[in-house]
């Protein structure tokens, strides 16, 4: 092929560039692209028509069915504040009011103010022999020799 110069004259030296292009490597990756979409439509295919026979969903949902169907717990809470509030709220209730804590053992609740006056009127119990120091206790106070 030759080209035409600006004075118009014909060159028959100056050709196009033939190796920019390798046509057969596009048509191979072409022809593998294919192949392996070819085999994974085939496998999803048979995935999904695996799945369709094991695993049995039960008939479509109805368009006009109105009923709410609650999914397995533990579910998400719907408004976490008032959920945190109404179990404050419950606590707050026990920890201010009287009522049993073990009927069979005795053991009763009191609300906390009241406990702590009982605990000044009482007094805590005071441990007539002092404990024994620990080893690492026992070498910060004696006398290095």
């Amino acid at each position: 092929m030759s080209t035409k110069s600006e004075h118009g004259e014909t060159n028959s030296a100056v050709t196009y560039e033939k190796r920019d292009v390798n046509t057969r490597a596009i048509l191979y990756f072409l022809g593998v692209l294919f192949l392996v979409l070819l085999v994974t439509f085939a496998s999803m295919r048979g995935l999904f028509g695996y799945f369709s026979e094991t695993q049995k969903l039960g008939p479509g949902a109805s368009p006009f069915d109105n009923s709410r169907v609650l999914p397995p717990s533990p579910r998400l809470q719907v408004d976490p504040a008032i959920d945190l509030d109404s179990v404050r709220q419950s606590q707050n209730e026990m920890l201010d009011s009287y009522g049993w804590a073990d009927k069979a053992t005795g053991k009763v609740r009191v609300p906390i103010d009241r406990a702590m006056d009982m605990l000044i009127e009482r007094k805590l119990p005071v441990r007539q022999n002092p404990p024994v120091p620990q080893a690492a206790e026992r070498a910060k106070t004696e006398p290095a020799k």
